[in-house]
């Protein structure tokens, strides 16, 4: 089996599954126990977090450990706006996790301002900062790199009017991190989340940064125990939290040699589908993406087939969350696609263990597949 899907999820780093181990059978405690015991596991934990902090440059006392992205957006979107209404900016090409989050509020009253983006994936910036001009508590949200298309986002810029407006600036990192370097401080980001299982760490675990300046404007999700400073109640998660700081010390040190290496793979492999067929249509701006991530379309080739219709191949036809409703992607949509170029693609992500020899031989079926559909179709 070819993976080629690494921005749905990833396998866990033999390294990471190592040092997980212990976490489960000796060293076993609860973190939160005044103990022996407990206080020594509590000062791993923050040990760990201390390293989460330092990759991202912040301070310990700003991290917080959730389940992951989802419950992370989840937190800060429903827990900022818990006592009062008021306005969330966010943009048309945001994960579901925001979008049905917003659609959810919206129906409690809050109002939510979705800006529109450019045919590339481009936040529209000029929309952006007539929407960031509210009287209301407002906060934005803008995810860093699309889950679909790879598209960076101009988070520097979007932050610069974010805090012209005094608006806090929620950023989903979900499919940024351990691509591209984040530092919350000199990009003026309020708040941050991140999961595990995107950077070859478990599912289960992430990382919500939450600056100490906004952290009274929300409001928990969870009640209990009063763990993570009363943001997050619930008994930590030790081995997935130990996996999870490895993973990103893992993903930290090969950043940028792998983000070279991906480059290189990316685009032998997009050259030798555009040499070997015709009508290949790229999403997304090529030169604002992620360096793993191709978004194309097959002129009359349906993706749902195609991604079927693979033996060796594992790809997909957008976002895992939209193929659960078998649904057309909203990010083309936002972008302007039609109908017969959003039914034609196919996100394709390479990862840490993507060779050039997976590559040659996805490029062949791929190519085989494609032909072989478009002539059916056609007969």
């Amino acid at each position: 089996m070819i993976y080629l899907d690494y921005q749905a999820t990833t396998p866990v780093d033999p390294k990471v599954i190592e040092s997980m181990l212990p976490f489960f059978s000796t060293y076993y405690g609860n973190a939160a126990s005044s103990h022996k015991f407990g206080r020594e596991i509590d000062h791993i934990v923050e040990s760990k977090r201390k390293i989460i902090a330092n990759s991202l440059h912040c301070s310990p006392n700003e991290i917080y450990f959730t389940s992951g992205s989802t419950e992370s957006i989840n937190l800060i979107l429903k827990g900022f706006f818990d006592k009062q209404t008021g306005t969330i900016v966010t943009q048309t090409t945001e994960h579901n996790a925001v979008l049905n989050t917003c659609n959810y509020l919206e129906k409690k009253g809050i109002d939510v301002k979705y800006t529109d983006v450019d045919e590339n994936g481009i936040v529209d910036l000029n929309q952006l900062k007539i929407n960031l001009k509210n009287n209301n508590k407002t906060l934005a949200s803008i995810m860093h790199v699309n889950n679909e298309t790879g598209v960076i986002q101009p988070i520097e810029e979007v932050s610069i009017l974010c805090k012209a407006n005094n608006v806090p600036l929620f950023v989903d990192a979900s499919q940024s991190f351990g691509k591209m370097d984040i530092n919350v401080e000199k990009m003026n980001i309020s708040m941050l989340a991140l999961s595990a299982h995107k950077i070859y760490g478990p599912k289960g675990i992430g990382v919500l940064y939450v600056n100490k300046k906004v952290k009274n404007m929300i409001s928990p999700l969870f009640h209990g125990g009063n763990q993570e400073s009363g943001l997050r109640s619930g008994t930590l998660n030790v081995p997935a939290i130990v996996g999870l700081c490895k993973a990103v010390e893992l993903v930290i040190s090969e950043m940028e040699s792998e983000k070279l290496r991906l480059l290189n793979l990316r685009t032998l492999l997009y050259q030798t589908l555009n040499d070997s067929l015709k009508d290949v249509l790229l999403n997304g701006d090529i030169n604002h993406r992620i360096s793993s991530n191709l978004n194309i379309s097959f002129k009359n080739v349906s993706s749902d087939l195609l991604v079927r219709s693979l033996n060796d191949v594992i790809i997909s036809n957008g976002s895992a969350c939209d193929s659960l409703f078998n649904t057309g992607s909203h990010v083309l949509k936002a972008m302007g696609k039609s109908n017969d170029i959003i039914e034609s693609s196919v996100r394709i992500s390479l990862g840490r263990y993507t060779t050039q020899e997976d590559v040659e031989k996805a490029a062949t079926e791929i190519i085989s597949k494609v032909k072989m559909i478009r002539n059916i179709t056609q007969i």
